[in-house]
């Protein structure tokens, strides 16, 4: 499927000469002289080799046709991730490394969008976001404003995140799964 190069996303999967590529960041760049282009970092889905390719933001490139299952994360075992499939209740053991940085998210239970191709798992996408509780966090420095600054805090997960100075051990907060970043404090 042709898709116009700047719709590609940390977690597509790509077509290019030949071989099937995952993408692990984007760029786009726009430089002083010239049109805009995008660059994106990419690992080969069999080799693990890795490349960063530019193309210009209108150019068309080959998003590769994958199968897409809707799955439930159950437990890890090691560097080994189950999951359920939630139609056919097959189960399937992924490596953490195709998951990448996101697998410290991964709950119970969690749903996500497992892309498959020929049967292999390539990637797992995890919802954008996630709600965790904050076990440690640092005391309010007097002088601090919840504008300018942050402290560093510490999830359930293990994750450390900064967080405003008004936010508290004990807190539940909303996380982005894809930087780990603090979006806010979570309704109750």
């Amino acid at each position: 499927m042709k898709v116009n190069a700047n719709t590609m996303r940390k977690g597509h999967i790509l077509e290019h000469n030949g071989k099937l590529w995952v993408i692990t960041g984007t760029q786009i760049v726009q430089p002083g002289k010239g049109g805009a282009f995008i660059q994106l970092e990419m690992k080969d889905v069999r080799t693990g080799t890795k490349n960063i390719e530019r193309f210009r933001t209108q150019e068309t490139v080959e998003r590769a046709r994958l199968d897409e299952h809707e799955m439930t994360f159950l437990f890890a075992d090691g560097d080994m991730y189950t999951f359920m499939d939630k139609e056919s209740y097959e189960q399937v053991q992924i490596p953490g490394d195709v998951i990448g940085e996101g697998k410290v998210f991964l709950n119970d239970g969690m749903e996500v969008q497992v892309q498959s191709f020929e049967g292999a798992p390539l990637s797992v996408e995890l919802p954008q976001t996630v709600t965790l509780m904050i076990t440690e966090a640092d005391p309010v420095v007097k002088g601090q404003t919840a504008s300018s600054s942050y402290k560093p805090a510490l999830l359930e997960n293990g994750v450390r995140v900064l967080v405003p100075p008004h936010i508290e051990s004990g807190t539940r907060i909303v996380v982005n799964t894809e930087d780990g970043s603090y979006l806010e404090r979570a309704k109750d």
